[in-house]
């Protein structure tokens, strides 16, 4: 006879889950076969303690061998089990033999649900030990369906097929209902209990707006909620309220699925990645940001980056904002743990901080400025060889009497409209122009145009001085160019010898005709510069990528491989 273990922590529907089995015309049930001996070696009080010890086995290990695992006359038996009755002592078949699943339940649901019988506690869920099961059973090879009480209310016939095909056992239509009351299978707690669930004749779709919570238990629910979220991703189906309905994405580099992040003052994993609700930056994009290029164990004009996060962080008046060393040591701890030392790209954000509530003051803002370093491996998101293709959008950059672009702050919405246009265009990236209609930039990144011999660039009056673009222009001299730093109109750019771009994600990209990336993404970095090869359906040149823009990548590129601050695993404040 073939056992079915239920793992689940008290109130999380799993009588009514028992009471779904027990329909079944193939199995036997036996509820919470683990109660006695739990109580026996805790030393809990209930109400039924005493009845419960004298008319239940409490040797635990007479029961897995003898009551658990015992003959029986049906092919299956379905052993429901409440997570905290496993304690020390158990004989390890209980977990080797067998098949296993977990049901869960949000502590938001089962905290309100307790009844006077047992007061809540963090002991009491048990979640904690779920989890350890979840854990143990995967370690062996044999990870646990998980399901969620709400997609069990909200379409049972669905997530019972779905544990069925899991624990492959044919699904019964009969699982779906049951007569209402008392059932012969019941503990003799079932008086203390079950008197909710005895009421019912199926699963009972849960009311669409739950009750106030009781804040009393709002320190229980910290505890708790963390450890319902990490089993709960393990769920193959999950509410659409709660999550996208939409599968997960590919990542453009499938290594950044698990990598390491600064937030605060901490490291976290992807998943736990996240700011505060009461955040600047997510009340009103309230935050700077810097792009960094690591090469061979070293930032590239890292110096230069922070110099301007502290100017963009100045003007916009943020206080108690981290030392240099500080923000230093976290792009170093970050990329350490994550062992990025080459081909790498940091997302450094400084944010205004979090508020004590929401609003747009930043006199709000009491508990300091929030530190993101997100670093991950990037490649040069365009493609430098063949080039790129640039249309330009309607969308104006900003005038410095608006917002001045000095200022490299996270409110890129005027930037993203005009990605949107280039978007649609099927086009890398678009270039904006000023309200006089010269060109400033791109929505990511600064333009040069050759012309004759001749290196032009449009002034940083309406867009960000770049680094990579200051870089660039050194590069310029140096290579004995002429450099022109003026206003450009459009019609020069379409005439152009040469066009290319500079961003630290990116690098030194020429604009081209055939070529189009796969993924279009869009960030304002520095690395080398992007060939531009056609613009609005002009061809750049010869459509390839031009002399001068090839001279300038391979400065660049010497460049990189000979300066950078090392990053350093021992920092010293």
């Amino acid at each position: 006879m073939e056992v079915i273990h239920s793992w689940s922590a008290p109130r999380s529907l799993s009588t009514s889950l028992m009471y779904s089995f027990s329909q079944r015309d193939d199995i036997e049930i036996l509820d919470e076969p683990l109660y006695a001996n739990f109580l026996k070696i805790c030393g809990f009080n209930r109400p039924y303690r005493e009845q419960l010890l004298q008319e239940m086995e409490s040797d635990g290990n007479k029961v897995v061998t003898d009551i658990i695992y015992g003959p029986g006359n049906n092919k299956y038996r379905f052993c429901k089990h409440i997570s905290k009755q496993r304690v020390l002592g158990l004989p390890e078949d209980l977990m080797k033999k067998g098949k296993h699943f977990i049901l869960i339940r949000n502590p938001l649901d089962i905290l309100p649900s307790f009844d006077k019988v047992v007061s809540p506690s963090f002991f009491e869920l048990g979640l904690l030990e779920l989890l350890h099961i979840y854990n143990e059973l995967s370690e062996s090879g044999k990870p646990p369906p998980v399901i969620d009480a709400e997609e069990l209310q909200k379409d049972p016939e669905a997530t019972l097929r779905g544990l069925c095909d899991d624990l492959e056992i044919p699904f019964q239509p009969s699982m779906l209902s049951w007569e209402a009351g008392p059932k012969p299978i019941d503990g003799l707690w079932a008086p203390w209990w079950y008197n909710t669930v005895h009421k019912s004749t199926g699963f009972k779709e849960q009311k669409k707006y739950p009750k106030p919570f009781p804040f009393a238990l709002y320190d229980l629910l910290e505890q708790t909620l963390p450890l319902y979220n990490m089993l709960r991703r393990h769920v193959k189906k999950k509410s659409s309220l709660l999550s996208s309905p939409l599968p997960p994405p590919d990542l453009p580099v499938p290594a950044n699925e698990k990598l390491l992040a600064w937030v605060g003052d901490e490291i976290v994993t992807r998943e736990n990645a996240k700011v505060s609700v009461f955040d600047s930056v997510a009340q009103g994009g309230d935050s700077v940001w810097e792009g960094l290029r690591v090469y061979n164990k070293k930032i590239f004009k890292l110096e230069e980056h922070l110099d301007r996060m502290f100017d963009s962080a100045k003007a916009l008046a943020f206080e108690n904002v981290p030392t240099r060393n500080e923000i230093k040591e976290a792009i170093f701890k970050t990329l350490i743990r994550n062992g990025m030392f080459d081909n790498a790209h940091v997302r450094l954000s400084l944010t205004r901080g979090k508020k004590v509530t929401s609003g747009m003051s930043p006199a709000l803002n009491l508990y300091g400025c929030t530190l993101i370093v997100l670093a991950e491996w990037k490649p040069p998101v365009y493609d430098n060889e063949h080039g790129i293709v640039l249309v330009t959008a309607t969308t104006r950059r900003n005038s410095p009497n608006n917002l001045d672009s000095k200022i490299h702050h996270n409110n890129l919405l005027n930037n993203i409209l005009a990605k949107v246009e280039s978007n649609n265009a099927k086009a890398d990236d678009a270039i904006m122009l000023d309200k006089d209609g010269f060109v400033s930039e791109t929505n990511a990144t600064n333009i040069f145009i050759v012309k004759k011999g001749r290196v032009l660039t449009p002034h940083a009056d309406y867009c960000l001085p770049g680094i990579t673009r200051a870089t660039v222009m050194d590069l310029v001299v140096k290579e004995q160019f002429i450099l022109e730093e003026r206003r450009i109109s459009l019609s020069e750019v379409h005439c152009a010898d040469e066009v290319w771009t500079t961003g630290t994600m990116g690098e030194l990209s020429p604009v081209s005709t055939l070529y189009l990336p796969k993924f279009c993404l869009n960030y304002a970095t520095d690395m080398i510069y992007f060939s531009v090869v056609k613009v609005d359906g002009r061809t750049i040149g010869d459509g390839k990528v031009g002399p001068v823009t090839k001279k300038l990548q391979a400065s660049f590129k010497k460049l990189t491989e000979e300066s950078g601050v090392p990053i350093q695993d021992d920092f010293e404040n």
